[in-house]
This record gives structure tokens, C-alpha cells and sequence, in this order.
């Protein structure tokens, strides 16, 4: 019997519901953005959505996620409100940070989702953070902290690792390896591409995932998540993946001079979005892609009536002494 012969199919649906949902929301926000009814820089996670699904499929809505400002995909697959995140990215104070963080600021607390950084690898030492409050008011809530691989080469990187495999803290860290840092590639930056050896250094567990499988993802994340709760300490996990659009805004970057289409094709073909439709039977991804559309209509349209923000939102949440 084939692995995807053997696999439950509503979890089959569940993943693809997900990942369509991902993808087809930010098709809908490239779409548009140069209308400017979206407020803030969008980075897109179109080709990587498999790892967020993957991972946040297996966590629990009190655990714990925190992401980059590439952070659409997590956001939504931890159970983030869509209307809330739409209407940040519209810049309305219905949004999820009352309008006036943008995509790169995305938090759902209600959801787990500990909130989106803008400064590169600086959600690494503040989900540690939150690991160590989590183990030291033992609530039993794990932590998952995703970030690039430019992000493993900030200081911080190295000692978060150290802090939390030194405290064995409930912190699964995930490198969404994308092999770019905005035009730079892993060839110029890294000495050699061993960025699990590395981590292991500090007796930290870890695994690589080179081929985008959601399925794989998920294993390991329940495997690496089941260790932790039984307080093994942290866990490292490399997923190789591709972004599909340029690093920021929402085109295409091919013609750029930095990368050229020859390296997208290969990850077009192990795409899981298309990989999960072609699992289901014909009735059932029909029956979700007309569901998927009908939710993403209904966002958008949340996000154009609503509200913008007054003046009195100014100072809201502003904490600050004066002098």
C-alpha cells in the first residue's frame, strides 16, 4: 500500500483545506495590493505553506506560535481570525492589531499566535522567553518558533539555542530554509549547508525535511512535539522550502538577475497544494475550493467595510511615562 493510500482521509482534507486557504488568500492580497487598498509591505508564503500547516496541524490551540514578518501562512494555520488579519493588512481598527501593525505584526492570542516580528531572527529570543515562563508556570504549552535561515545567522540564534537547551525548555524551533536571504543565497553566506550538525552541538535533537512533504513535516513535529512534552527540551527542525514571489511585495522576481525560474519548476513539482487535491476524490476538493473561495470573499469583504481608526487610537496601547 501507497503512503498516500494509507493516510486517514480527513486529515488529507484538513491539511488541504488549510494549505488552500493559505494560498488562496494570498493570491487574493497579491491581487490587491497595487490597488493600495492594503496598507503595509506583504511578504507572501506562497510555496512555503507546508511547513506552517504541518506544524501548527500537530500543536494544540494553547500552545504557543511565533513567527516572522513572513507570517501570513503561521497565522492562519494556527487558527488566527482571518477577518481580524485582513482588516490589519487594510490598515482598519477591526484588524487583529487594531490597524496599526500591518502584515509584518500579525497576533492572535485567542489563537496562540504570540505575535509576527519585522526585525529579522528577533522572535527567536522572545519565544525563548515565553518557553522558560511556560516551563516555570508549568502550564504545558510548547512553543514554536519559525523563522528563515537568514535569521540562523543573528547572534541571537545561537544564544537562545544555548539558553534553552542549557534550561531543556518546551520550544520546538522550525528554519523555514527558503535559501535566500532576501537576494542572498546560502552559497555566498554559509561556510557549509550542515545547519542541523550545527544546532546539535548544544545536544539539541533535530531533522531536515528536503522535499517540502507536509506528511513528513507533520511526523516530526509530532514526534519532536511528544518529546517535549514529555521534557526532553527543545527541538530543531530544517525544512528545505521555496518561496515562490519575490521576498517582498507581490510579484514574481525571476527577470531580477539573483535567481532564475529554472530553480522554482523542481518545487512547483512537489507542490502540496496540488499533491493533496490530487489525493481527494473530485467531489470532495470541489467541495472545499468552493468553501475556501466563499470564506476568502467574505474577508475581503469585512476588511472594506470596516472601520479605519480615529485619532483617539493614537495613544491607545501606547505604555509610556511622561516626563
Amino acid at each position: 500500500m501507497s503512503r498516500e493510500n494509507s493516510i486517514d482521509t480527513a486529515v488529507t482534507e484538513r491539511l488541504f483545506k488549510t494549505l488552500l486557504l493559505i494560498r488562496r488568500t494570498e493570491e487574493r492580497i497579491a491581487a490587491a495590493y497595487p490597488t493600495d487598498c492594503i496598507k503595509s509591505p506583504v511578504h507572501l508564503s506562497i510555496g512555503q505553506e507546508a511547513v506552517a500547516v504541518g506544524v501548527c496541524d500537530v500543536l494544540k490551540r494553547t500552545d504557543i506560535a511565533a513567527m516572522s514578518y513572513r507570517g501570513h501562512a503561521v497565522y492562519i494555520a494556527k487558527g488566527g481570525d482571518l477577518r481580524q488579519m485582513m482588516a490589519e493588512l487594510f490598515g482598519k481598527v477591526s484588524g487583529c492589531a487594531r490597524g496599526k501593525g500591518g502584515s509584518m505584526h500579525l497576533v492572535a492570542p485567542e489563537a496562540g499566535v504570540l505575535g509576527a516580528s519585522a526585525v529579522v531572527g528577533t522572535q527567536i529570543p522572545i519565544a525563548t522567553g515565553w518557553a522558560l515562563a511556560a516551563k516555570k508556570r508549568a502550564t504545558g504549552q510548547v512553543v514554536a518558533c519559525f523563522f528563515g535561515d537568514g535569521a540562523t545567522e543573528e547572534g541571537c540564534m545561537a544564544e537562545s539555542l544555548n539558553f534553552a537547551a542549557l534550561h531543556r525548555l518546551p520550544i520546538l524551533y522550525i528554519c523555514e530554509n527558503n535559501g535566500y536571504a532576501i537576494h542572498e543565497p546560502l552559497s555566498k553566506r554559509w561556510a557549509t549547508t550542515r545547519l542541523c550538525e550545527r544546532v546539535a552541538t548544544y545536544g539539541i535533537a533535530t531533522c531536515r525535511i528536503e522535499n517540502q512533504d507536509i506528511f513528513a513535516i507533520r511526523d516530526a513535529t509530532f514526534k519532536a512535539v511528544s518529546g517535549i512534552r514529555e521534557g526532553s527540551g527543545p527541538a530543531f527542525m530544517e525544512c528545505v522550502t521555496y518561496r515562490w514571489r519575490e521576498h517582498v511585495g507581490p510579484r514574481e522576481d525571476y527577470d531580477s538577475g539573483y535567481r532564475g525560474r529554472d530553480e522554482l519548476r523542481p518545487c512547483q513539482e512537489c507542490d502540496q497544494v496540488e499533491r493533496l487535491a490530487q489525493m481527494l476524490p473530485m467531489d470532495a476538493m470541489n467541495r472545499i475550493s468552493d468553501e475556501v473561495a466563499a470564506q476568502i470573499e467574505g474577508v475581503f469583504d469585512f476588511a472594506a467595510s470596516s472601520s479605519s481608526p480615529d485619532q483617539s487610537e493614537l495613544l491607545r496601547h501606547v505604555y509610556a511615562s511622561r516626563a
